[in-house]
């Protein structure tokens, strides 16, 4: 008998091996077709024992089988469930639509699977090794399963849809002739991506891609670090939260829980660089303990990311950027020792609302953090920072930040601006400290009076005048506006006439950094 000549209820094709026969009848039972020999070593998938025709299935007798397969044993539901099996041949199902439950565990693929716009319920391949996993356009309307799979030439999800969870944990996919390990471009998730643990040779690539609640690469090991990235996630939008933190060795459930204390935990770690660009992240970005190896020309980039929490908590990348562009987020959790040096961090239009440092951070540190964002002068980070501060109450902090920006722009002046800049520092701090101005008031008024108690100078007329004050001759002098009554009264020369001179000109310096200081308070409140 012939395939598609139509299969009686209990018939066999005629063509098949008794490995295929067998097969048939656990298709038509829904029961789990168990081919493997008991012994870890022989029935390793990705070991290098060989199997043999007991253990062999043609590609294209699993293809009859769910494509158009025998009706089920009464009472029972057709499923292919193999174990231990060995597929010869490509396994393609390209267009098909597979009703059957599909689950494979600890089978091995002579060739490539191609499932192109295929449509599934549920497929599961656990610790399979296939060369290639092909399946742009796959739909399925449950899980897509690939746990502890190894695929030698990279695995192809481009606008793929699956209509709950896709599993990747402890995967280990190569790169193929385009450099990706992973290419799922466009891919849509209705529920959780999990690839903890995941081990990715090349670019694994989510561009555009959309999870409907949390992806998890906790603990996952991505290498690409002769290519610009390990992990290319432009417009990447995650429901939940992005995870890149560690993952406990040896759990077997690889729950998305935060391990356990005394387990032994894997990092995630990036040797390349990682892009997330213009992703939305509807809970928060977590970078707990994540290790970034990158070279001089790879960033951690992160420009124009919206998220209302980042977590920004891992090892300081010793080589290459981050990148925070125009990024946008409501708490920024971070730590001292996370960030790059001076250099290596760019963070022009970044804006946060909250601080919370874990572990300390003092200001001097974090001033360090903002100077290190800005190789050359730029406002906006200082203002940022104080308006952050100051909205947490921390005035006086503020306050040195916006005397830090003070102080870095003049570094840009030219030679006047930079000396009436340092004048403006030394006195009253550019206003930001009002109070040394009155320091220098009271020394300057004690030191005037003090000296012009031996002056004694003669009176302008011989009509009515003032008594003499040196207290109030030398407060007149200091104060500007104010007319106390003695300045213009008074006949000085020599020296007395220049050090009149010299008090009114301190007065005005004083007065109007004191002014320009205020104004600058005002404008910010």
């Amino acid at each position: 008998m012939t395939e598609g000549a139509g299969i009686r209820t209990g018939d066999l094709p005629d063509d098949l091996t008794a490995t295929e026969a067998g097969m048939w009848q656990a298709f038509r039972n829904g029961s789990v077709y168990d081919l493997s020999s008991g012994d870890y070593a022989v029935d390793d998938p990705h070991g290098g024992h060989p199997w043999g025709p007991e253990r062999t299935v043609r590609a294209r007798i699993v293809c009859w089988l769910l494509l158009d397969g025998p009706p089920a044993l009464a009472g029972r539901v057709s499923a292919l469930k193999l174990v231990g099996v060995r597929v010869t041949d490509p396994l393609d199902l390209a267009g098909g639509q597979v009703t059957p439950y599909v689950e494979l565990r600890g089978c091995r693929f002579d060739e490539e699977i191609r499932l192109p716009e295929a449509r599934f319920t549920t497929l599961r391949l656990v610790d399979c090794a296939v060369p290639r996993l092909e399946a742009a356009r796959v739909h399925t309307e449950g899980d897509l399963h690939l746990p502890r799979c190894r695929f030698q030439n990279g695995v192809r999800l481009t606008d793929a849809h699956i209509g709950t969870d896709l599993l990747l944990n402890q995967a280990v996919a190569y790169r193929d002739r385009g450099g990706r390990s992973i290419a799922a471009d466009g891919l849509t998730v209705g529920q959780d991506l999990q690839a903890e643990m995941l081990e990715s040779h090349g670019e694994f690539s989510l561009r555009g891609a959309q999870i409907g609640a949390s992806l998890s690469l906790r603990g996952a090991r991505l290498a690409n670090p002769y290519a610009r990235f390990a992990l290319n996630a432009p417009q990447l939008t995650v429901e939940r939260t992005l995870y890149l933190t560690p993952a406990g060795v040896g759990n077997p459930l690889l729950s998305g829980t935060t391990p356990a204390r005394g387990t032994r935990i894997q990092r995630f770690e990036s040797r390349g660089g990682v892009r997330l660009d213009d992703g939305r992240f509807g809970d928060a970005v977590d970078l707990e303990r994540a290790r970034f190896a990158l070279t001089d020309d790879q960033e951690l980039s992160l420009r124009r990311v919206q998220t209302p929490e980042l977590r920004f908590l891992g090892d300081k990348p010793e080589r290459g950027k981050v990148v925070l562009s125009g990024a946008r987020t409501v708490n920024l959790v971070d730590r001292a020792s996370s960030w790059p040096d001076a250099g290596r961090l760019h963070m022009g239009g970044f804006t946060y609302e909250n601080l919370v440092p874990q572990g300390p951070f003092p200001l001097t540190q974090r001033l360090d953090w903002v100077a290190a964002a800005t190789a050359e002068y730029a406002p906006e980070p200082y203002e940022r920072l104080a308006a952050v501060l100051r909205a947490a109450g921390e005035d006086e902090d503020a306050r040195e930040v916006l005397l830090a920006k003070q102080r870095r722009r003049r570094e840009t002046l030219p030679l006047a601006g930079k000396s009436w800049g340092y004048l403006q520092d030394w006195t009253v701090a550019y206003g930001y400290r009002p109070g040394r101005a009155a320091v220098w008031m009271a020394v300057l008024w004690a030191a005037g009076t003090l000296a012009f108690t031996r002056a004694d100078p003669p009176p302008v007329g011989s009509g009515g005048h003032p008594v003499w004050s040196p207290a109030l001759f030398t407060l007149d002098l200091l104060l500007p506006v104010i007319d106390l009554g003695q300045a213009g009264q008074w006949q000085l020369r020599g020296g007395w006439q220049w050090l009149a001179v010299a008090l009114i000109l301190i007065g005005w310096v004083l007065a109007t950094t004191v002014a320009a200081g205020a104004t600058r308070l005002l404008r910010r409140s």
